[in-house]
């Protein structure tokens, strides 16, 4: 706890301004806890008639914060299927081609099939394309409003066409 409120310190000391003023009176004092800070932190907005937070309700609803959210939804996803695959690739008593014949053997239409698979590689697809983008912001490109919202529709065209080609497979 120490270390984060030296390191909060080392932050305000390298930004403040240099002038005439102190500019100590922003650094929490030492002797204060977290949930003193965080109660002062409350009462101060409750104070101040600010909402506790705002919620996604209250925005109209864009391309680019649909994606940020559907971003994080895919990421959650892949990481948990990844490690229900692995622990169930580690405890089912048969090998992963016993699996594979037993699905074959359903003998399912090949349109319910590339259903399945187009809805297995969509957020793999979705998750990496958009990653790529943020790679992109990450490098100061297309950070306009306009380019985001090409690039957005960008990643949307590539996921569509390379999950139907995957599922194509």
């Amino acid at each position: 706890m120490a270390a984060l409120a030296l390191r909060g310190l080392g932050r305000r000391c390298l930004l403040a301004r240099l002038g005439p003023g102190s500019t100590l009176h922003q650094v929490i004092p030492m002797a204060t806890t977290a949930r003193e800070e965080m109660q002062r932190f409350w009462d101060r907005n409750a104070r101040a008639g600010r909402p506790l937070s705002p919620h996604v309700s209250i925005y109209k609803w864009s391309l680019p914060m649909a994606m940020s959210i559907t971003h994080r939804g895919t990421g959650v996803a892949l990481s948990l299927g990844v490690s229900v695959f692995s622990v169930a690739a580690l405890l089912l008593p048969e090998h992963f081609p016993h699996y594979l014949a037993q699905l074959r053997a359903l003998s399912l239409g090949p349109s319910l099939l590339f259903s399945a698979k187009f809805l297995l590689v969509l957020p793999v697809c979705y998750h990496t394309w958009n990653g790529i983008r943020h790679l992109a912001w990450d490098l100061g490109k297309g950070l306009r409003l306009p380019q985001v919202t090409q690039s957005g529709l960008l990643v949307l065209a590539l996921t569509l066409l390379s999950s139907a080609a995957l599922a194509a497979l």
